[in-house]
């Protein structure tokens, strides 16, 4: 019988490296970030533009407003027209500027035969951007908890 003392095994030593993955994590993708936005970079060539007040890009495009009601009366600018002369004011609007668009405003109750006979006026006149005018549907109530209970249909067994 020994009284010595018994040989342990020495435990594990702290690690005094460093991790190197999270390092070449994050490096690969700041590269993919500077390869993607490098050639947004190098495209923009600066100039000096020179100034005119002939063109100006910021223009919107200029439109015409048609509008059948229901009744089946034509309106050009608010004004009652007639389909001959509709297709007069129209012609003088596309001599001015081509690219004029035709914002069509029609009832939901105007015969589609009425639609087309004023879309085919106006692509006879030149103008063949043409546009329908719509309203958005009204949003739904939201019912919250202030809503009476009296309101909200009770389930069905």
């Amino acid at each position: 019988m020994s009284f010595g003392r018994l040989d342990r095994a020495a435990g594990s030593q702290p690690m005094s490296d460093i991790n190197m993955t999270p390092l070449i994590d994050v490096m690969l993708v700041l590269l993919v970030i500077f390869i993607i936005t490098a050639p947004l970079l190098a495209s923009s060539i600066k100039l000096d533009l020179p100034k005119t007040d002939a063109a100006k890009s910021g223009d919107a495009p200029k439109s015409v407003t048609v509008v059948l009601d229901a009744a089946g009366q034509t309106y050009l600018k608010d004004q009652p027209v007639a389909l001959a002369e509709l297709a007069r004011q129209l012609t003088l609007s596309a001599q001015a500027n081509p690219q004029t668009e035709v914002l069509l405003r029609a009832d939901k109750t105007v015969p589609y035969g009425r639609i087309v006979e004023v879309m085919g006026a106006a692509q006879k006149a030149g103008l063949n951007r043409i546009g329908f005018v719509a309203d958005a549907p009204a949003p739904t109530a939201v019912l919250d908890q202030s809503t009476p209970s009296a309101l909200i249909p009770a389930a069905k067994p």
